[in-house]
């Protein structure tokens, strides 16, 4: 007799539950653990820049560092003219900082690159607060002037918090122009804002505390913030100890004609701010600043061109273009709010040319020295923006405010006119 077949079993899916009996009740029970729920990648390339790991930590201590670079000049000038009633003393103190700093760096940045980081920037930034508490100390017991030159000086090896997360980024998106592009804008951002917000943050202590809070608080803030940057060691560069043959990167295949780019555009921004702060007040600066920092995301955000000395020349184009605004608002009419429009659109381009600029020091500078390659733009930024502010001061004592916006235009056209002819991409186009 033939055997019927056998029943098939039940068909089973993935999801049916299991039964099982809890204290006196029957249950189901899911077979699996639901799967968490993947988010999908974000599109807003900040957000993917700032997922890299210990990418926070290092931003946030350096951004707390970062700060004080807009809040110690300002605060030095109030509290010396403020103690002595010489706005001239005041003036000479912070401008020799400034020059001993343009020396004083590159080496700090050099043997940053040698030994690391953190090795060298802790100490480097003990030695400059106690600069700036000599200065407090100085100003608050009368001591001789040439004690205030002397303690302002020691602030000079402050290291090049900036640089040192450039490096960074470059070491962690190495080969990746993209994320490049990103890191250095929103870099450049942040230094907009620190500039912008430094100067308030540090006239309103001075005002509402006592006149040494500025530099106080300024200080606090740059030995914090430099300590919570060193401590991230997982996303610091490896130290590249130098050798006989490393060379300068002032030596370096374009690199003299970059940095007389951004000698140039610092003298945009030096005398932009003496005849700005001459014809309307310090408090218009703001809007340049705030420009330039929105410009600065929304360029990161782009997806860059790939000829990089293509995209410095256009940036530098329509700085000139957009410089002389403020020249012609100031000419043409005395509304405050006209030029207020007209310094917001002015600083549009100045964040696309620093990032660009700087991705351009990037590449040129050898990748063990990329510390030391941008502090020596940065100094070259600092000489213009001095070499600025005096021709800026001339022209105003000379011809007035309103000619005085001449000075800035000027200057970018100088830029552009430099990096048309001496700056070129040694690596080609970007991958």
């Amino acid at each position: 007799m033939p055997r019927s077949p056998a029943p098939a079993p039940p068909a089973r899916t993935p999801s049916a539950p299991l039964l099982t009996v809890a204290g006196s009740q029957l249950v189901a029970a899911p077979r699996t653990a639901p799967r968490a729920a993947r988010r999908p990648p974000s599109t807003n390339p900040y957000l993917r820049l700032l997922a890299t790991p210990g990418a926070r930590a290092f931003t946030t201590g350096n951004l707390i560092a970062r700060l004080p670079m807009g809040m110690l000049g300002v605060s030095a000038i109030i509290m010396i003219a403020g103690s002595r009633d010489s706005y001239a003393l005041a003036g000479a103190v912070t401008a020799t900082g400034l020059a001993a700093t343009a020396v004083v760096a590159p080496f700090t940045a050099r043997l940053v690159d040698r030994y690391g980081q953190a090795r060298i920037a802790v100490p480097a930034t003990v030695l400059a607060v106690l600069g700036s508490l000599a200065l407090v100390l100085c100003v608050r017991y009368e001591a001789p002037a040439w004690t205030l030159f002397a303690a302002y000086a020691a602030t000079a090896t402050t290291p090049n918090t900036g640089g040192m997360s450039r490096a960074r980024w470059a070491h962690l998106h190495r080969g990746d122009p993209a994320a490049l592009h990103t890191a250095n804008s929103f870099e450049q951002s942040a230094d907009e804002l620190c500039f912008m917000l430094g100067p308030v943050l540090a006239a309103t202590l001075c005002g509402a505390l006592f006149p040494e809070a500025g530099t106080l608080v300024g200080a606090f803030l740059l030995l914090t913030g430099v300590l919570i940057f060193a401590a991230q060691r997982a996303t610091e560069p490896p130290p590249t100890p130098r050798t006989r043959t490393a060379v300068s990167p002032l030596r370096a295949p374009g690199m003299p004609a970059l940095l007389a780019v951004f000698l140039a555009t610092g003298a945009v921004f030096g005398a932009l701010e003496v005849v700005s702060i001459a014809h309307a007040g310090g408090a218009i600066l703001a809007l340049q600043a705030a420009g330039s920092g929105a410009a600065g995301l929304v360029y990161g955000s782009l997806r860059p061109a790939r000829n990089v000395h293509g995209r410095l020349l256009l940036c530098l184009a329509a700085m000139t273009a957009l410089m002389s605004l403020p020249l012609l608002a100031a000419t043409s009419t005395a509304s405050l709010p006209v030029l207020a429009l007209c310094l917001l659109l002015a600083g549009a381009a100045t964040a696309p040319t620093m990032v660009t600029g700087m991705t351009l020091v990037q590449r040129a500078t050898p990748p063990g020295q990329l510390n030391e390659g941008m502090t020596l733009s940065v100094t070259a930024l600092l000489g213009g923006v001095a070499a600025g502010a005096a021709t800026g001061g001339w022209l105003v004592e000379h011809a007035g405010t309103a000619a005085g916006y001449a000075a800035p235009m000027g200057a970018a056209a100088l830029a552009l006119a430099v990096a048309a002819t001496g700056v070129n991409d040694g690596h080609g186009e970007d991958g």
